[in-house]
């Protein structure tokens, strides 16, 4: 059986609306949009979080992220610890033979028992807490002291001045063209994140645009040359054909105050939900649906759209099943090459998410969300919400007056979600 290459480019607070072939009018993206082209767009596709570690963990364990353990957003002090020991995609086809590495943030702990050479990386380029400066690479974060956060390994490097979206993409190229094994190519792009920062000729592209907007669509033009230069590479070595691409974000757009550069205390609106109700942070949709692409031409069709919901627990076992490797057991994804390859519907799957004190479940086209924001920091909504995203994608009407059974239904997956995630954040006795 044939070991296919694997490439995962996730983006960090990139909207369900940003990208050409999502809709934005005003984002350029060619080349995130020809691998749409080349593979299938998913339009129901959701983080496990709207907030960046617990993504992340999900994303690299199977696991929704009180089954990984992480939760919250964990910080950049460097004692700070982050995803528990357990399998990930990294460790399963390490050990099967595959060479893998990581580029760009990581966010799952900084202390070094927590870095990513841990968790079955065999190479880290890039910092390990949530956000730096895309020149300087330090964090400053409110009044708290500047932490430097570049690493090469377990190796603190300096490279000052050079853009990090830039560097990022160079060590990706570098990997591919160096590596003759199969690979896990796991590309972790801090774009659009704040703080704004974008080289003067990406600015140059959308001089049109109000600032705000200008610098978003700057910083992301640079991800999607990026994602170019990778495909490129597999192309002039011959591996494009047989090489797994998923391309996706850690949650919704951020309307965060920090965004600004110019000190004010409004929210930001740079990124675009697309019309999604919420940002990052919020359970309503444009904190949780995000872009998904996957692109494998010896596999799977090209030029498709598939409306499915699924969620970034989902990329692992998939992966992995497609490497020809047995997933672990207990994992909450599910395998998608069914779905994918056109052949599997949507079955009436339930897609549930918590993050601090909000609740969601989806089945089909219903979805309850309990106690919501609408963004991070904003004040909670106590209550139930009924929506019917067939009907209402952006989440304007509540129906839970009018649609008595699915409102109870729903909320016995609630109820049954809830005391899981107890189960979850119960400490294990022995």
């Amino acid at each position: 059986m044939t070991r296919p290459n694997i490439v995962i480019v996730y983006t960090d607070d990139l909207g369900w609306g940003d990208l050409g072939c999502y809709g934005s009018p005003d984002v350029r993206t060619p080349h995130i949009d020809a691998l749409a082209a080349r593979g299938i767009r998913m339009t129901d596709w959701y983080s496990n979080s709207p907030v960046c570690s617990p993504s992340r963990a999900s994303l690299l364990t199977g696991r929704h992220p009180a089954h990984a353990g992480v939760e919250s957003i964990l910080g950049a002090q460097r004692t700070t610890h982050g995803l528990p020991p357990q399998t990930t995609v990294a460790s399963s086809l390490a050990a099967a033979g595959w060479k893998t590495a990581v580029f760009g943030k990581w966010h799952l702990g900084v202390e070094p028992g927590s870095a990513p050479l841990r968790h079955g990386f065999d190479h880290h380029f890039g910092f390990r807490a949530g956000c730096v400066d895309y020149y300087s690479h330090i964090m400053y974060w409110g009044v708290r002291y500047p932490i430097h956060d570049l690493w090469s390994d377990d190796t603190e490097i300096w490279q000052n001045g050079e853009y990090l979206t830039d560097l990022i993409t160079d060590q990706a190229v570098e990997f591919i063209e160096g590596t003759a094994e199969p690979f896990l190519c796991y590309v972790s792009y801090n774009a659009p994140h704040y703080p704004m920062h974008a080289p003067a000729d990406a600015m140059d592209k959308f001089a049109h645009l109000p600032w705000e907007q200008q610098v978003m669509a700057a910083m992301i033009s640079r991800v999607d040359d990026g994602v170019g230069r990778i495909v490129e590479v597999l192309r002039r070595t011959g591996r494009l054909d047989d090489t797994i691409i998923f391309f996706s974000s850690d949650n919704g757009p951020s309307a965060e105050e920090r965004n600004w550069l110019g000190g004010e205390e409004i929210a930001y609106a740079g990124g675009s939900t697309g019309g999604l109700r919420g940002h990052k942070g919020s359970v309503f949709e444009g904190g949780i649906r995000v872009p998904g692409i996957w692109s494998w031409p010896a596999a799977l069709p090209a030029g498709v759209t598939c409306d499915v919901p699924a969620m970034m627990m989902d990329v692992t076992p998939t992966l992995l099943a497609a490497a020809g490797l047995e997933p672990d057991a207990d994992l909450d994804g599910t395998d998608l090459r069914p779905v994918l390859s056109g052949a599997d519907g949507d079955s009436g799957r339930v897609l549930t998410w918590g993050y601090e004190g909000q609740l969601a479940v989806r089945r089909g086209r219903w979805k309850l969300v309990v106690d919501p924001v609408e963004r991070l920091g904003a004040h909670q909504q106590p209550g139930r919400f009924l929506f019917d995203l067939a009907e209402d994608r952006n989440e304007t009407h509540d129906v839970a007056a009018h649609q008595h059974a699915v409102l109870a239904e729903l909320d016995e997956h609630v109820t049954t979600w809830s005391e899981t995630l107890e189960r979850w954040r119960k400490p294990v006795t022995t």
